[in-house]
């Protein structure tokens, strides 16, 4: 396996991603879409889960594939970035047609981001324009860090960001990750200079840097975005400490069924667990989705599988190393970023 040509999730042929953000606000939706309706299917390994539409992508559901997927900052308003994401799609004749009515489909999910700095003292929520906006700026190149989804994610010890990375197969088939990275466990090593996805690195994608070379890892706790958060707020709790999550997507061109979709969302989860420390806590609303274009039909899919779902995994601990090592400084940051510490 090697990454395609842009380490994007858009090496997936037919994908396009577009960003859109509000930097006053420390927020931002990322929305992915393609040229036409894809199979999608997702799985929920978080405690503290935000989302739309994904009862419809379990495989005993009748539909059977969507318009776009959005990631979006903003904790339960963040939800309403679907409805512009919809407005757009619609304007543009795309989605589910019976007769005069047109239905996008568009599934998403959301990260807590709303004690970050940023001014959340809207009179209307912004979230649907952002939607619209990402939407109309999907493009197969788009960039990493600080930007859409990511514009105000934080992990335990510095910022977080948007990620993305590729692999392209032997068997012909490409796979690619798409990340927003705000969990409750942290990225990096004590000392924040080592990614805990190290082992899995590709050409110094993040840096370069390598593995820790210190052992007995993991057992400090420790979050200085929980500090920095509590302290915004004159000390309170907060209710159940629910203000993380990671929210991603896992792509492949191999022609899959819904229920394979659900199998690479699955097998995914183990690049989150490989690259965040601790992961999955009852306080992330961890979320992968899982999508098949189906441009590139394997003679076998159900051998292939295997395969896919590991280079999803591989993809998305890189991908969430990206995100934090793109991220970039800004004014009112509770944390610093990756660049500021190594």
């Amino acid at each position: 396996m090697h990454p395609g040509p842009k380490n994007l999730i858009t090496d997936v042929a037919g994908l396009r991603v577009g960003n859109a953000q509000d930097d006053a606000l420390k927020s931002g939706t990322t929305v992915l879409t393609a040229d036409q309706p894809f199979t999608a299917s997702v799985h929920v390994m978080g405690g503290a889960p935000g989302t739309r539409e994904t009862d419809l992508l379990a495989p005993d559901k009748s539909v059977a594939q969507v318009d776009a997927l959005v990631l979006s900052g903003g904790s339960a308003f963040g939800l309403d970035a679907c409805s512009g994401v919809m407005d757009a799609l619609k304007a543009q004749g795309r989605g589910y047609c019976l007769g005069p009515a047109i239905v996008p489909i568009v599934p998403g999910a959301i990260l807590f981001d709303l004690l970050n700095g940023g001014d959340k003292s809207w009179t209307r929520n912004p979230y649907a324009d952002l939607g619209h906006r990402a939407l109309q700026a999907a493009r197969p190149e788009f960039e990493l860090g600080s930007q859409g989804a990511g514009t105000g994610a934080m992990t335990a010890s510095l910022k977080g960001g948007l990620g993305s990375a590729s692999f392209q197969l032997p068997n012909g088939a490409t796979v690619g990750a798409l990340v927003a990275t705000n969990p409750m466990g942290a990225v990096t090593t004590p000392g924040a200079r080592h990614f805990w996805a190290a082992p899995f690195e590709v050409d110094g994608e993040f840096g370069g840097v390598g593995v820790d070379p210190a052992s007995g890892l993991g057992r400090d706790l420790t979050s200085l975005k929980l500090m920095k958060m509590r302290k915004l707020i004159d000390g309170q709790d907060i209710p159940g400490e629910r203000a993380n999550t990671t929210i991603a997507i896992v792509a492949t061109d191999a022609a899959l069924t819904k229920a394979q979709c659900q199998r690479l969302s699955i097998a995914a989860h183990d690049g989150i667990g490989r690259a965040i420390v601790p992961a999955h806590a009852p306080v992330d609303g961890d979320l992968v989705f899982g999508l098949s274009t189906g441009g590139h039909v394997l003679p076998d899919p159900d051998a292939a599988l295997a395969d896919l779902c590991h280079a999803a995994a591989l993809c998305l601990s890189r991908a969430i190393a990206r995100a934090v090592y793109s991220a970039t400084p800004a004014a009112g940051d509770l944390l610093p970023c990756w660049s500021d510490r190594s």
